[in-house]
């Protein structure tokens, strides 16, 4: 065996070893990315949903942009009040507690209640389905066409077709938003949890057309609107809204309401 040929072997390695050290110590100097602590114990803190529902592409950039103060403290819906406190403490901040808010579909025209102007046979998407000719199957154009886009997209699940209409299940909902933004019809809205009253039709055409199309659509007559004591509830481009700041749960409107739309919950 050549000693002198196993010591140049093991002096090149040695050597090689020591430049490739160099070589790694200045690109990690160079390269070297500051790690902001906050953004860190923020990211743990977070759920970890990944939903959207923030406005941010995921929970890594939420947490960034909570520890650049470019987000609230209490931006993530998913978390709810815990997780907001949580990230207070760890910002510094103090934040008031939010009511936790649910999805909430504006129509009870189920399939007894809809008048069909035509079959529709094709791909099982609300989508798709709007493309045709009246954005709708049905009559009523503003309703929910209950082919289930907004189910599909539900990280919890908490969407089902029922009856051609789609139901919330508000204890597995996370308010993150998605359902609200996959509806071609723009009929789920984000209500509070506690809300005991809603108005369940989203159609904006007078009441004649409304009768013509569904029998549990608002006709916009106002009677809800002249009969609550809280000035809480406002008929708006011919459909009822609930100001839910104003609204204490009397229960009148539902009363009153000839056409049984406002629903108690």
């Amino acid at each position: 065996m050549d000693i002198k040929a196993i010591l140049i072997a093991v002096g090149v390695i040695a050597v090689i070893g020591i430049i490739i050290g160099i070589v790694l110590g200045i690109a990690e100097k160079v390269f070297h990315v500051e790690v902001n602590e906050k953004e860190t114990a923020v990211r743990e803190v977070l759920p970890g949903s990944n939903c959207g529902g923030c406005g941010y592409a995921g929970c890594d950039a939420m947490a960034a942009a909570i520890a650049n103060g470019e987000a609230p403290v209490n931006g993530c819906p998913v978390g709810g009040n815990d997780v907001a406190q949580k990230i207070a403490e760890i910002m510094g901040q103090e934040v008031q507690e939010t009511e936790r808010k649910v999805a909430y579909v504006k129509c009870d025209g189920n399939g007894e209640k809809r008048t069909v102007d035509y079959n529709y046979i094709g791909i099982e998407s609300c989508i798709a389905a709007d493309l045709l000719p009246g954005s709708s199957p049905y009559s009523c154009k503003y309703g929910c066409l209950g082919f289930g886009s907004c189910a599909r997209v539900c990280p919890q699940r908490a969407i089902r077709i029922i009856d051609k209409k789609a139901v919330v299940d508000e204890e597995l909902c996370i308010a993150c938003g998605r359902c609200i933004k996959t509806c071609p019809h723009n009929l789920i809205e984000l209500v509070p949890a506690s809300s005991k009253y809603r108005v369940q039709c989203s159609s904006h055409v007078f009441g004649k057309d409304v009768r013509d199309a569904c029998t549990a659509g608002c006709i916009s007559c106002k009677i809800c609107e002249k009969n609550c004591p809280n000035d809480a509830i406002h008929v708006i481009d011919n459909i009822a809204k609930i100001d839910y700041d104003k609204c204490t749960h009397c229960g009148i409107c539902a009363a009153k309401c000839p056409r049984k739309i406002i629903k108690e919950y």
